[in-house]
């Protein structure tokens, strides 16, 4: 029975993943806060469920990621037999951009990893995070926009590295990877659209970068059950990722990211609100 009820909430957490992780709302940050009302109880001490649901939040994107690669599969892969020689080249130039928009995130998360987890996921943290960001975004669709970068192949090493340290910015929880990667892409001088798909690209090293790291420094016996588990919550995320993808895409194509803005700062008011008042741990 206890089992079953993981694997529930696993399912929970992955549609939950799927979708947030590629809206600019923040998937570890609602994640965290889903888990002060339903926990994840694998094991009987409460060390090693924590333990777990350190390396369960990050590695559950794995399925994410996935979803990115079946989606644009026919973007990223270079050995493709159909490509021309120029488009093969031009695919391995791309791929040296997402390398190169990693290396930010990829040092100052190795290094910072552990202080993260433990310092700043926290619900008022969260909450601050969502509100400033929510901010931010109403701003940066009301400022004028001048966009020079429309498509990925006229991102440079540069522009890339830039991004880059916009991603840097999603450690925090709260942040939102791919809405901080937007809203510097679009800082940039990306369309929208640019922005979001090189986002997508960029997510692919990081979160399985991140991923490996969490299962490597995991201080847990994995068990069956706790394999289920994380297993369940990267198959939901795969799936709900491949229609939340899609969907935004075609959303930012008509309209704007102000609602995210309202939605973020309508959340962040609730969360600050139950944090003061320690109805959130």
């Amino acid at each position: 029975m206890d089992l079953l009820l993981n694997i529930l909430k696993s399912i929970v957490f992955g549609v939950v993943q799927g979708i947030t992780e590629w809206l600019p709302i923040s998937s570890t940050g609602h994640l965290i806060l889903m888990e002060q009302f339903m926990p994840i109880q694998l094991y009987s001490d409460a060390a090693s469920n924590t333990a777990f649901w350190n390396m369960y939040k990050v590695v559950i994107q794995f399925g994410s990621i996935l979803a990115v690669m079946l989606l644009y599969w026919h973007k990223l892969n270079p050995f493709s037999k159909k490509l021309k020689p120029q488009k093969a080249k031009q695919i391995w130039r791309t791929w040296v951009m997402i390398l190169i928009a990693t290396i930010p995130a990829a040092v100052i998360g190795f290094v910072l990893n552990d202080w993260i987890d433990e310092k700043m996921s926290t619900p008022i943290v969260i909450a601050c995070t969502l509100i400033i960001y929510g901010v931010i975004f109403i701003w940066m669709e009301n400022r004028q926009h001048n966009y020079a970068i429309e498509d990925v192949h006229q991102i440079n090493a540069k522009n890339a590295f830039e991004m880059g340290m916009f991603q840097v910015l999603a450690l925090i929880p709260g942040t939102s990877r791919s809405g901080s990667t937007i809203f510097g892409g679009t800082m940039l001088g990306f369309n929208r659209t640019t922005a979001a798909e090189f986002s997508f690209y960029m997510s692919i090293p990081v979160m399985f970068g991140a991923s490996l790291l969490k299962i490597v420094k995991a201080k847990i016996a994995f068990t069956v059950p706790s394999v289920i588990v994380l297993l369940i919550g990267m198959i939901t995320a795969f799936i709900v990722s491949v229609f939340a993808i899609k969907y935004l895409m075609n959303y930012i194509r008509k309209h704007d990211f102000k609602v995210f803005g309202y939605y973020r700062i309508a959340l962040g008011i609730i969360v600050l609100i139950f944090g003061l008042f320690g109805l959130l741990g």
